[in-house]
């Protein structure tokens, strides 16, 4: 091939790598693809990397939160980098006082919040080891980690310490709950009965400001958290992940800015942190924005207030997940067909002309986006300079949207709470859709085969196989759990992610499907269930989906939540009129239109007969965090999806066999 006609190598294979069967050549960023970047400039730990930020930004704005007095939600307040660093240090001097010996664990049970991440960065300061508590583990879990860490304190708001208090009996190591919020008098009485001691945040803070205790300050190698892994069943394994494996993830970012291929967080910036910081995700992301001395606002704690929030906050970086890219996407284009007419066809005009411009790198247009698409980004605020999408694959369709409708930079990462939320990210003038970019340079990635899924390093056009990583982003271990690292992490280093990917001709990786989450059917059929729910999806009516099916199955079925809004639309065409949205929910004909829509839809979309599901079930109650039907990063819990629907995947495989 000749120079002129050669692709652009987003990443190259690693020089002097061995030949291994049954495995490609390790690969790395083409930027960088002698040296695996450690950590930034000035920063080789957590709390360094905050110093960095108050450096950057001084008396800027630094954390943000809105104040609400009688019910009535107001502007942001916020709390400069160099009030925060005093604060910091007092809040760790008193937890040193009341009895917090630095490299134990220190729990964290709240939603994101100022004083959440005053406390994390009192740990990074002065070595405690911070273990999150997501907010819907669940009992049987949260029970798990605190008696597996043997957590004697921990940070929380009232709501979340009386659910501790009340397994108080389960729990005996917990000591002292750090309120965050109002304490209440019958919490007080209650504390008091089972021993437990409660102190508000503000009591630490004061009592470390007097004769402060000098800190313990952490290294690279020493553990920053333990973050539980919510997992989609079983019990959660706590993920041991030090402070050089996310500065390596800084660094990465910072190494790629300072070249001019991804965004540089500044003083200038602003994120608001909805995602959870319990996850790694969100955790990576603001470690990034501190070392740039960024301003983080935080939403009210109610995902259905987050555009109000956006609206005041207005981000000039937005960070989220698909779930609710998707979600902007489905509404934007419902919208559209709703109006109809010539708003419509300018949408299309102008969509279409901007799409082909996607293919020249450009994604802005001077007439299309202040005629049409200024609506469209005034739904974040307006500002927004870049948008990342991390946490789980995104789809080509909605990342054109995004670039289409935002006239920004769009940015797709892949990575695993085993590495710190850093393995591959797509770069900055890359417009091209379906990957998620090449490595960062911080690790080396390899593709390893899969012969019972038929995936390959000698497939064609391009090699497939397992995702494995090394580097420095790799975690240390599973907490207590040997046997269980040695199977994720190989005697070479190798994390083994699980994930299922594929080199495209330009060295960027493709995320195409999921070890763990494979099945048969009956007639030995690979299923790959989260690559039909993400084309069912994409339809209008599907606002989500759950494919189910077994080894005892020769069929799949589906239970689906209908989008509200398109449904109530549909039925005022078609003579059910008067329907509620749970009535339309449980009526066969519905039901009936639904199967037939995504049997046809699933066809045209290019899936099997044996992919295409053969009965439906719809619920009006939408799958979520609260109703531990999602991980807080919104993934699909399977194992306790299935719990949920036992009784209506039976009936619908009863239908079936009626039928037949």
């Amino acid at each position: 091939m000749s120079g002129s006609t050669q692709k652009h190598q987003y990443s190259v294979e690693v020089a002097g790598a061995s030949d291994i069967p049954g495995e490609g050549k390790p690969r790395r960023n083409a930027l960088s693809p002698d040296k695996l970047i450690l950590h930034p400039d000035g920063a080789t730990t957590l709390y360094e990397n905050f110093l960095h930020g108050v450096k950057e930004a001084g008396d800027g704005n630094f954390l943000g939160h809105r104040e609400i007095k009688n019910e009535i939600v107001g502007s942001y307040v916020w709390q400069s980098y160099n009030t925060v660093q005093k604060r910091v240090a007092n809040f760790g001097s008193g937890l040193r006082k009341i009895g917090l010996n630095p490299k134990e664990p220190l729990g964290f049970f709240s939603i994101n919040n100022p004083e959440y991440v005053m406390a994390l960065l009192a740990s990074y300061q002065y070595n405690f080891i911070a273990v999150p508590l997501y907010d819907t583990l669940g009992a049987e879990a949260l029970e798990h980690i605190i008696n597996q860490t043997g957590m004697k304190y921990c940070l929380a708001t009232v709501n979340k310490g009386r659910v501790l208090l009340d397994m108080k009996e389960a729990l005996p190591t917990i000591q002292t709950i750090i309120i965050l919020d109002t304490i209440d008098q019958e919490f007080n009485d209650l504390a008091n009965a089972l021993d437990v001691k409660i102190l508000n945040f503000t009591d630490v803070e004061q009592v470390g400001s007097v004769q402060p205790v000098e800190a313990e300050n952490a290294k690279p190698d020493d553990v920053a958290t333990i973050c539980y892994t919510s997992g989609t069943t079983g019990i959660p394994k706590g993920a041991v992940l030090t402070h050089k494996n996310f500065m390596a993830n800084v660094a990465s970012i910072r190494w790629l800015a300072d070249r001019g291929t991804m965004f540089k967080s500044t003083p200038n910036d602003v994120h608001i942190s909805y995602l959870p910081l319990a996850h790694v995700f969100e955790l990576a992301n603001m470690s990034t924005m501190i070392y740039g001395g960024s301003a983080i606002g935080f939403y009210q704690g109610d995902t259905l207030k987050l555009l109000d929030d956006i609206d005041e906050l207005k981000p000039t970086i937005f960070i989220s997940v698909p779930r609710l890219l998707n979600r902007i996407y489905d509404k934007v284009m419902a919208g559209v067909k709703v109006k109809g007419g010539v708003a419509q066809w300018m949408f299309t005009a102008a969509f279409n002309s901007k799409k082909s411009g996607l293919k020249q790198g450009r994604y802005d247009h001077w007439m299309w986006d202040r005629m049409v698409f200024a609506p469209i980004r005034a739904r974040l605020g307006g500002k927004v300079k870049y948008i990342l999408s991390g946490s789980a694959p995104i789809t080509p369709d909605v990342m054109d949207f995004l670039r289409i409708a935002f006239s920004t930079e769009v940015f797709e990462g892949y990575g695993q709470t085993e590495n710190a939320a850093g393995l591959t990210v797509s770069l900055f003038g890359d417009t091209s859709s379906g990957h998620v970019g090449p490595p960062q340079v911080c690790v080396e990635v390899k593709l390893v085969d899969v012969p019972e899924m038929n995936y390959t390093s000698n497939d064609k056009p391009y090699p497939r196989g397992e995702i494995c990583v090394r580097g420095h982003t790799v975690f240390r271990e599973y907490y207590k759990l040997p046997d269980e690292t040695s199977k994720t992490i190989d005697k070479d280093g190798w994390c083994h992610s699980g994930d299922i990917g594929q080199w495209d001709d330009q060295g960027r990786l493709m995320i195409i499907d999921r070890v763990k989450n494979i099945f048969k059917l009956a007639q030995g059929e690979y299923i790959a269930p989260e690559k039909i729910e993400n084309i069912y999806c994409k339809h209008e009516l599907v606002s989500q989906a759950f494919v189910y099916g077994d080894s005892l199955q020769a069929s799949l079925i589906c239970v689906i939540v209908p989008d509200e809004e398109v449904l109530m639309h549909w039925a005022k065409q078609n003579g059910f009129e008067g329907l509620s949205y749970e009535e339309l929910c449980k009526d066969a004909k519905v039901r009936k239109h639904f199967l037939q829509t995504l049997i046809k839809y699933g066809k045209a979309n290019d899936l099997k007969g044996f992919e295409c599901v053969k009965n439906v079930y719809l619920t009006p109650e939408p799958f979520s965090i609260q109703n531990n039907l999602l991980t807080p990063t919104y993934k699909l819990k399977r194992h306790q999806a299935k719990l949920r629907f036992q009784r209506e995947i039976d009936a619908m495989y009863a239908e079936i066999t009626i039928k037949l």
